[in-house]
């Protein structure tokens, strides 16, 4: 993608601190949020770190569009996300107290590992420190049951002081995108010291309802929210609506304005695969001046039941199924869509990483799943193509 590099010296080099940004020589950096109680802000797309097309020329292009968040982990494309980045930043030392650089890792001991994980993570990036750090997609399938007890415990709560005193990261909390996820929530109110949660986020949900009271004691506690799979709630929809026409928005436009209605949300991590879709996310960013109307969001909701094949944003149905069973019908659902729409063959390793009774559907009313989810997510059909693409 030689376009990178030609983009980037066109707009020039220089940003400011991402604590503070504001605009470039170059071009205008993205408007940013504050994250949580902390001093940090983050602008309101973050970069995502698991897309094929990541490479130097890739990261130029969106430093060149105003992206100063990126979000990358231990095993994004195979371990090679985080060598990208470093690559990246060997050419542009300088820009690396101008980002906001996240990272994450499976501290399958116990939160006490990340003391350990934190150096491998700084060595493979190229960098002395991260802004935020995470475990990496906490929930009971992976950690166990007692994982929900981590965001409250003294164990998590030591690590966090002994990572942020020891200078080698700002923020620590971790990445959730488990059907349980409330519980994570509330566990991480209750215990106040957790700086910045990244949940699986829609802006379908009920006022009121668990997941958004657990929402609404994470603000409360000052602690900062990053939405990532918002994209995925809208996959076989027109691109254009004559509804948000009226606004200037094409619907995946309108998506992300739902999502940053909610003033508890920071940013929104996405998985940019291509620099068309990189222009509508930015675009997007820079045209939110206010919150959509509710009903506006309504439509948006009615839009993607009619559209959606592979994966439920969260309802409480599927969100109740999800948190009582050992068969991980949400991660399937996100393993197929991650192969069909981002093209990832990496998503055959995860889908195999999963515990044999986490992929056997023979006791489980499919069909039933799917008439009682409030998106009518086609489940027979979702798990009879994981097991053609996987097997």
């Amino acid at each position: 993608m030689a376009v990178g590099p030609a983009i980037l010296r066109a707009a020039g080099d220089s940003a400011p601190a991402p604590a503070d940004p504001s605009p470039g020589s170059g071009g205008e950096i993205l408007p940013s949020r504050p994250l949580g109680k902390s001093n940090s802000k983050m602008t309101m797309v973050s970069l995502g770190g698991m897309m094929t097309a990541l490479s130097p020329e890739y990261l130029d292009i969106a430093w060149s569009m105003g992206i100063r968040t990126f979000d990358t982990a231990a095993v994004y494309l195979n371990g090679n996300s985080e060598k990208i980045i470093a690559a990246w930043l060997a050419q542009y030392p300088e820009r690396r107290k101008d980002i906001f650089l996240v990272s994450k890792d499976h501290p399958h001991k116990g939160p006490e590992q990340l003391l350990e994980q934190i150096d491998t993570r700084l060595k493979t990036l190229g960098t002395t420190y991260l802004d935020a750090f995470y475990i990496h997609g906490i929930g009971p399938k992976e950690y166990g049951e007692g994982s929900v007890e981590w965001p409250k415990s003294d164990a998590f709560k030591k690590t966090i002081e002994e990572l942020k005193e020891s200078g080698k990261c700002r923020l620590v909390g971790f990445s959730c995108h488990d059907d349980r996820v409330a519980d994570y929530l509330n566990s991480a109110a209750q215990g106040g010291f957790v700086d910045v949660i990244m949940i699986k986020y829609s802006p379908f949900f009920t006022k009121g309802d668990a997941f958004d009271s657990a929402l609404e004691a994470c603000h409360k506690a000052g602690i900062g929210l990053v939405a990532m799979k918002t994209m995925r709630a809208l996959g076989d929809v027109p691109k254009r609506l004559s509804e948000f026409d009226k606004l200037g928005l094409t619907t995946h436009e309108a998506l992300l304005h739902a999502c940053w209605s909610d003033p508890r949300i920071s940013a929104v991590c996405s998985m940019i695969e291509n620099v068309g879709q990189m222009d509508m996310n930015t675009g997007a960013a820079r045209k939110y001046k206010k919150p959509l109307k509710t009903a506006q969001i309504q439509q948006l909701k009615e839009i993607a039941v009619a559209g959606l094949r592979t994966y439920c944003p969260g309802c409480p149905s599927c969100r109740s199924f999800g948190g009582s069973s050992r068969f991980a019908l949400h991660d399937i659902s996100r393993f197929v869509s991650y192969y069909e729409r981002d093209g990832l063959l990496e998503a055959r390793a995860f889908y195999h990483a999963l515990p044999e009774p986490a992929r056997n559907a023979s006791s489980i009313d499919l069909a039933a799943l799917r008439d009682a989810c409030a998106f009518k997510t086609d489940y027979p059909e979702v798990v009879r193509r994981a097991e053609r693409y996987f097997a």
